[in-house]
């Protein structure tokens, strides 16, 4: 037996489960009073989980005075990524340290309370630079994504060398995956046609933090957080995060779109992309995203006329990025008169006043529905909550009746029995009180009340 085995079996530790990204300070997974009384170290977990049930990812934050952090070792940000990092940095800072010792003080491997068996996996490579002969790997090469998507950004690359903030809001959710789920709809994004659908806020909320959350382009146009949006928000052709409050500009995500429809095979899908592009654009009054839109839509439209997508790519032909730059920027003004000259477009039949009507009665439908949904939203909070008040009500009559019966008792265990009771009154109603407050989240709608409160009070079923 080791010094290791010995030093666990004399200091055994308790590793409670934790949640993918949750944080903490000292004891069971980072050291503490180490190398000086007082000094306590921090760790995280990271997003992903092995086959095993404990976090591929994890994060040790060592205190800020400690020698040398600025050297190779730490060359990733402020935290230790693997064991074999952490102890080169020891032997070269403390060469008289203890390092097996230092390693059985405290547990490298974090259990997850994430349970993998019902989750996809995917077999994949572990890309790390600091590969660790110290930890068995055996089984570490399947990770997972906590929403079960084999198709996760996090299993599919390598890690980033720019770090996404630590989030105990949605991703707190058990099904909730930082790197693919809508922060919206809470649904996988799509990496199809090199994820055009989506995009991922890189705003940095800290340092060697982003905010790394993602969301479908579809999500926050109708959710009013995309596109050219008037009010106090104020969008022009940009994109505002729901997490962080950061903006981000639009066009150039645009203008990689009129990229990826050069490798698109199928005339429905570039239609697809280009629609999108259209919706983020429309509005807009900057003039490089006016003139985008216009040559988007002029080129829809030559679909639509029958164009073929090897006309429309032809590098003899003016085509719809030959005069915009990667940033989305037009280079001439003329642009989208000289693409019209090259290829002339005959008018289509158009009913204006039938559409209007069309779109008329659509609105009035969503209008109805949305009304409707809203009613019995209030009912149903309406008839809980005054539930909830009279129960309340009920402990406290019963709570003053039994007061009052004390008052009269001055002694003898009739006393004792009721200032028992007593306290357990106050107990109960301390609880139910709570329990107020939490249903009362619901005063900023059901779609932004927690669904364990909905399931819990209201006894509402939420659909994945």
């Amino acid at each position: 037996m080791d010094n290791t085995e010995q030093s666990n079996r004399a200091n055994p530790l308790h590793l409670r489960p934790v949640r993918p990204m949750e944080s903490g300070v000292g004891l069971p997974y980072a050291p503490e009073n180490w190398p000086k009384p007082g000094d306590t170290w921090r760790w995280k977990a990271g997003p992903r989980i092995t086959a095993k049930g404990t976090f591929l990812d994890r994060y040790l934050y060592p205190p800020k005075h400690l020698p040398g952090l600025s050297t190779e070792t730490m060359r990733k940000g402020t935290a230790f990524r693997s064991r074999l990092s952490l102890e080169r940095y020891i032997r070269l800072a403390f060469p008289n340290a203890d390092v097996r010792k230092f390693f059985a003080s405290f547990s490298w491997a974090i259990p997850s309370s994430t349970d993998v068996s019902g989750m996809k996996q995917s077999i994949l490579p572990v890309y790390s630079s600091d590969e660790d002969p110290m930890q068995d790997n055996n089984g570490s090469d399947i990770m997972v994504c906590k929403a079960g998507n084999d198709k996760c950004g996090s299993l599919m690359m390598p890690p980033s060398e720019t770090e996404s903030m630590p989030c105990d809001i949605c991703c707190s959710e058990p099904s909730f995956c930082t790197d693919c789920s809508c922060i919206l709809c809470c649904k996988s994004v799509s990496v199809e046609h090199e994820g055009y659908s989506y995009v991922k806020c890189e705003a940095v909320v800290s340092e060697g933090y982003i905010c790394g959350h993602v969301a479908h382009i579809n999500c926050a146009l109708r959710a009013y957080m995309a596109g050219t949006i008037g009010g106090s928000i104020g969008l022009d052709a940009e994109y505002y995060c729901r997490r962080c409050d950061a903006r981000k500009d639009l066009v150039p995500h645009v203008n990689r779109l009129l990229e990826i429809c050069k490798s698109v095979e199928y005339q429905g899908d570039v239609e697809k992309i280009l629609n999108l592009g259209i919706c983020v654009l429309r509005g807009s009054q900057r003039v490089s995203a006016k003139e985008l839109l216009n040559c988007i839509e002029s080129t829809v439209i030559k679909l639509k006329c029958g164009t073929s997508l090897g006309d429309l790519w032809n590098d003899d032909t003016p085509t719809i990025w030959s005069d915009f730059s990667d940033s989305g920027e037009g280079k001439d003004n003329d642009a989208l008169q000289s693409l019209q000259d090259v290829t002339p477009i005959e008018p289509m039949p158009f009913n204006h006043e039938a559409e209007m009507h069309k779109l008329e009665e659509e609105i009035r439908e969503v209008l109805k529905a949305l009304r409707e949904a809203q009613e019995s939203e209030y009912q149903i909070a309406e008839v809980r909550l005054h539930a909830q008040k009279e129960c309340l009500g009920d402990l406290y009559r019963q709570l003053e009746e039994e007061k009052s019966e004390l008052s009269r008792r001055v002694s003898g265990s009739d006393a004792d029995s009721l200032v028992t009771s007593v306290l357990k009154r106050l107990d109960e109603i301390r609880k139910e009180v709570t329990k107020l407050k939490e249903m009362e989240e619901v005063a900023k709608g059901f779609g932004r009340t927690p669904r364990g409160i909905l399931e819990e009070y209201f006894h509402l079923t939420i659909e994945e």
